[in-house]
């Protein structure tokens, strides 16, 4: 490990003391220093930072924004011990963020994914089972990937239907209620992991792999990207990979969407439920849950019609 590679471990120790997750920053800045290394730099430039920001597989300027800030907020802690290092000034790589269309999974997408995902081959069965428990559960739930595979055991209710979500996106807790019929079905994989997985009994997390380890974030986006290109929602590129197309965060989006429209047809008062699923979903503030007004179009032409009942009640 180079001079450079063994500053930023330290600087990733020393976030993640403070609190910081870091996962997708730590992941860059490791990145950054095997590229630093290749080049023989052993200290921060801004000509290095950029040319490392730039190479992305995609073309979208924001992922080269973005890799640019985790350069730039080791760099200025790295200033104050090496005077060499140079801070990429602000805006170097100016970009909005624009926030993605959601895309709204119909009922039958939802189960052809999950009918998909049951075929995914492995020598027990279990990653297909726990592929397709996980889509599911992120369909009914509206939770984040994350928080699923970061559940335990101990944070899974089988008895009373409570998922527990600690520590969360902005260190947010809170409890997760889930209908009955959900709760048959994580009761049935836990009784299956149980069945096949020998250390299951020393293992924390609830959703796990075949050799009893914590089934990974990463597993389960690419598990979603074959069984979405195998049912349509992704066009083949080459080889076995898919292109892009619906996301997986988008069943978040899906569950948020249709809750919404639900209250819009049974005449609720939107407005003061907001909050309501804003606190399920684990939203910091409502705004991000009013977001899916203008983001949907049903919800918007819904959200529309409502006031246009309320000032013909008025006119009236």
């Amino acid at each position: 490990m180079n001079e450079l590679s063994h500053v930023i471990e330290e600087y990733i120790a020393l976030r993640r003391s403070l609190g910081f997750k870091l996962q997708g920053v730590a992941r860059g800045l490791r990145n950054f220093a095997a590229f630093a290394a290749h080049e023989r730099v052993d200290h921060v430039t801004v000509e290095g930072a950029l040319r490392w920001a730039l190479q992305t597989t995609g073309n979208e300027r924001s992922t080269a924004a973005a890799r640019l800030r985790m350069v730039t907020g080791f760099a200025r802690w790295r200033q104050a011990t090496d005077p060499r290092t140079e801070v990429p000034p602000p805006n170097l790589l100016p970009t909005r963020y624009h926030r993605k269309r959601p895309y709204i999974y119909t009922d039958d997408q939802i189960s052809q994914l999950v009918v998909a995902a049951h075929r995914l081959p492995s020598p027990s069965g279990l990653r297909g089972l726990t592929v397709a428990t996980i889509i599911g559960l992120l369909a009914v739930t509206g939770m984040r990937v994350s928080e699923a595979v970061a559940l335990d055991r101990a944070d899974v209710d089988l008895e009373d239907g409570i998922l527990s979500i600690r520590q969360s996106k902005f260190r947010k807790s809170r409890l997760v209620a889930v209908h009955p019929s959900t709760r048959l079905v994580l009761t049935d994989y836990a009784a299956t992991v149980d069945r096949l997985v020998r250390r299951r009994a020393t293992a924390p997390a609830f959703f796990v792999s075949e050799r009893g380890a914590r089934f990974s974030q990463w597993a389960v986006g690419y598990g979603f990207a074959k069984v979405s290109g195998q049912i349509g929602l992704r066009a083949p590129i080459r080889g076995h990979r898919y292109g892009h197309g619906p996301r997986l965060h988008d069943l978040r989006h899906r569950f948020a969407a249709q809750t919404l429209v639900a209250w819009y047809r049974a005449g609720l008062d939107v407005e003061r439920e907001l909050p309501r699923l804003a606190t399920y979903l684990g939203h910091v503030h409502v705004n991000e849950t009013y977001w899916y007004l203008e983001a949907v179009p049903e919800l918007l032409e819904l959200a529309t019609q409502r006031l246009l009942d309320r000032r013909t009640e008025v006119d009236a």
